[in-house]
């Protein structure tokens, strides 16, 4: 293909638009255009695509084809319904046709039917990395597994925050593991089993996970996240002051073939707080309902989410009762609540024997119990994050 044909054909992508906005296949798409620059400016427009693909380090074809499938479009938005319709379908397959041929050809492909001249003033230039591959093949395989491995921002990250009502990914996430969380193994099984029910396509229920401080719920939830990703769960944090903003998430989300579990992390209300009764109506209550594919998970150290005062059972309130209840109701609407509590001296002993062995921690077990337990005295209580903190001291050589 002529390289005026080509950078027609580039222009005229529709479906697959996007991928036209990465800096590489920007730069490459701009290198087509220069051919009919002049010479100087094709070789620049070559050295300035070439800088910036193998900056990342990658085969061309392998840089093209991961783009194209994650790329967010019509087509693969609506895999799940169906698909786009016959235009759109097509205009798709003549797409990936043509990005094929383009990750597959090298520089020397690429100005085959180029001037003799132009070729020349090439000769020096390095070549890039390509090698055969099937594009069509792998996009019908990627629809067929969207609903695990995502598209667009949901296939390359699946732990998010957000802002101003959109999701931002977090490109560092914690890489909490499960194996790495010794104790509560049987509180901790009621939360995977309910996000294995929301990964499965069945009845999940909104989750709290109540109990004293450091004892590995917010690690939980966050473990359970990096566990099940390839499954096709993305986790997406949400501060209290943004639970205004859930409705606006949730709609955006609503239709998305992936599982998110909507993450609130220490959370608690004053009686009179606004964003007390917006998490109601999010729960349940709310004309909008929840969509099968999110559930939300919050995390609190008081088991009904609202701090109470002595004072607050008196007053003029004629129906002070009632109103106690309203507050109670809140934590109610979580159908799975599990209790974390301070671990007892049998529990304590046996986290910190296994995060001994995790962190290679060589030190004569009776030993360990004793200056482990005297540590937590020091540190307020017993708790996991306690036994942690005291285990990579002991790594760090640290005396205690």
């Amino acid at each position: 293909m002529k390289l005026e044909q080509l950078d027609l054909r580039l222009r005229g992508v529709v479906v697959l638009r996007g991928i036209l906005d990465d800096p590489v296949i920007g730069r490459y798409a701009a290198m087509v255009q220069a051919a009919g620059e002049g010479t100087a400016a094709f070789v620049a427009a070559v050295a300035g695509f070439e800088a910036a693909l193998f900056d990342t380090g990658r085969c061309w074809t392998d840089y093209l084809l991961d783009a194209v499938l994650e790329n967010n479009n019509i087509c693969i938005r609506r895999a799940a319904a169906g698909g786009a319709g016959p235009n759109a379908e097509a205009a798709l397959s003549s797409e990936l046709e043509l990005l094929g041929r383009v990750g597959e050809n090298g520089l020397d492909a690429l100005l085959a039917d180029a001037p003799a001249e132009l070729q020349a003033a090439c000769a020096f230039l390095p070549r890039w990395e390509t090698h055969p591959a099937g594009y069509a093949a792998a996009y019908t395989q990627r629809r067929a597994e969207v609903g695990k491995k995502g598209y667009g921002m949901f296939a390359r990250y699946h732990v998010f925050t957000v802002e101003d009502a959109r999701l931002v990914p977090v490109r560092c996430p914690d890489p909490q593991r499960l194996s790495e969380l010794p104790g509560y193994e049987a509180e901790r099984a009621k939360v995977i089993a309910n996000t294995k029910a929301l990964l499965a396509g069945l009845p999940a229920n909104n989750v709290l996970l109540y109990g004293d401080a450091g004892t590995g719920k917010s690690s939980t939830v966050k473990a359970i996240a990096n566990e099940y990703a390839a499954d096709g769960l993305r986790l997406v944090e949400v501060k209290k002051n943004q639970l205004y903003q859930i409705p606006a998430v949730m709609e955006s989300l609503a239709d998305n073939p992936l599982k998110f579990i909507l993450f609130i992390d220490d959370l608690s209300f004053s009686a009179n707080d606004d964003d007390f009764a917006a998490l109601k109506a999010i729960l349940e209550g709310s004309v909008g309902g929840r969509s099968h594919n999110i559930a939300v998970y919050a995390t609190s150290n008081r088991r009904h989410l609202v701090k109470e005062r002595m004072s607050d059972r008196e007053g003029d309130d004629l129906h002070a009762t009632d109103t106690r209840q309203e507050l109670m109701s809140l934590s109610a609407r979580f159908g799975l609540t599990v209790t974390f509590q301070r671990p007892d001296k049998a529990r304590f002993e046996a986290i910190l024997l296994e995060l001994a062995k995790q962190y290679g921690v060589q030190m004569p077990a009776d030993q360990l119990y004793i200056k482990g337990e005297a540590f937590a005295i020091r540190a307020g209580g017993r708790s996991p994050r306690v036994a942690k903190q005291f285990i990579e001291l002991c790594k760090g050589g640290v005396q205690l």
